[in-house]
């Protein structure tokens, strides 16, 4: 990838300010969350980390984190984790990332998988959330089977799908997708961090990843919509939800109305809402150390284990 600074000539075709440049002769420039951190044991967290492949044609692949405790019999709830960026940028090993899902499982005491699907624009909607779908089949279902961590250590009976922003968003599809579908797989709860929602009103760079016609108000973005999930809600193929909002957060307000219309929806399980005055969108991905961020944490670790 190369830097345009390098070389002035670069004409820039299309500026999504501040995450990435695309160029006129097809290079694409990322801006944010470009630093990876490799898998293995964090001393700060006693938790361990490592990366494996599933599906080598398209590259998509997890990042498995696990305490670093004694081994017991009993296994911890597995948690399926779905990174932001707006489906453009970061990645499993990006440092942010990382660094925050570190302290999660260690709030949490759980097993988790940290889904790295491929990008847009590159590859553009829907191919994120086919990748995405198709990691969480194999990590809680057959394929999970041959990986030790998830083999030894996954209680299938208790799977969670969480994310931060557009990986919010893709847990609310999901839950959606299997419901009444026939699937083996269960999912005890959904924790939507931050959710990537919105309407006809454009918002980041909607129109960027997603070549719909239907633009902002493709059901994708917007669950509100008729021809959506919107009234669909009752059906959420889960237990339990939280949503998880910042106070400074332009998409606030669209987290609030999802949770709102989800407990009017008639749907028979128990939502959560928890708002964090004072901060901003992915605030606790960006400062995992900070007080607010750790209340967050916690939260979801008595989430995570089904504690009130």
């Amino acid at each position: 990838m190369e830097d345009q600074d390098s070389n002035p000539a670069k004409e820039v075709a299309r500026d999504v300010f501040p995450f990435l440049r695309v160029y006129k002769d097809g290079t694409i420039q990322r801006l944010v969350a470009t630093e990876s951190l490799p898998p293995g044991l964090d001393s700060e967290t006693n938790v361990v980390s490592k990366d494996v492949v599933i599906f080598p044609e398209t590259g998509v692949s997890a990042r498995l984190y696990l305490p670093n405790e004694p081994i017991s019999r009993k296994k911890l709830p597995l948690v399926v984790y779905y990174h932001g960026g707006g489906f453009f940028a970061a990645s499993t090993a990006s440092r942010e990332y990382h660094s925050a899902l570190n302290r999660i499982v260690a709030a949490s005491n759980v097993i988790l998988a940290s889904v790295d699907y491929r990008l847009a624009p590159e590859n553009p909607i829907p191919v994120p959330y086919d990748d995405a779908f198709a990691a969480l089949e194999w990590i809680a279902g057959a394929g999970g089977g041959s990986e030790p961590w998830l083999r030894d250590h996954a209680d299938l009976d208790r799977v969670y799908l969480a994310g931060d922003s557009c990986g919010a968003n893709m847990s609310h599809h999901f839950a959606l997708k299997l419901s009444g579908s026939g699937r083996a797989l269960r999912i005890r709860g959904v924790a939507m961090i931050h959710p990537y929602f919105w309407g006809k009103d454009p918002i980041g760079a909607w129109l960027f990843v997603c070549p719909s016609e239907k633009g902002c108000d493709d059901p994708l973005i917007n669950p509100f919509v008729e021809e959506g999930n919107g009234s669909g809600l009752q059906k959420l193929g889960c237990e339990r939800v939280i949503v998880v909002v910042a106070g400074d957060d332009i998409l606030k307000d669209r987290g609030r109305l999802y949770y709102e219309k989800l407990v009017g929806s008639g749907w028979k399980g128990k939502a959560e809402y928890l708002e964090t005055e004072g901060k901003d969108h992915v605030f606790h991905i960006i400062q995992p150390d900070c007080e607010e961020a750790k209340t967050v944490f916690k939260r979801l670790g008595a989430f995570f284990n089904d504690e009130p």
